[in-house]
């Protein structure tokens, strides 16, 4: 999993945060209303707002794994082989360099 797609799902994660909190605050603010079938939707707005927590939270669970995972590797890789590290961040510290100097 590239960093990229680490931040676009935890930007999802916040993103769906958000729209929960506006799902829980709307019912809120519609508790005084009256009727058969308000009550029914509203009935239904909640139980799916609980299973969405539930399942965002088994994903957030899943992209802290993952990220833990990753840099496990990345530790094991840079103990493991310490000049090879040192060797691709110079090659990638230049590569930058000429990169930003031609600007």
């Amino acid at each position: 999993m590239t960093e990229l797609t680490t931040v676009t799902k935890e930007k999802l994660i916040a993103d769906l945060k958000t729209v929960l909190g506006d799902a829980d605050e709307l019912l809120r603010l519609t508790a005084n209303q009256a009727g058969e079938k308000i009550g029914e939707v509203r009935a239904r707005v909640q139980d799916n707002i609980a299973a969405a927590r539930i399942k965002l939270a088994e994903i957030e669970d899943a992209v802290i794994d993952r990220t833990k995972a990753m840099a496990r590797s990345t530790d094991d890789f840079v103990h493991e082989n310490p000049w090879k590290s040192v060797g691709v961040a110079a090659g990638i510290a230049f590569l930058l360099g000429l990169v930003i100097g031609r600007r």
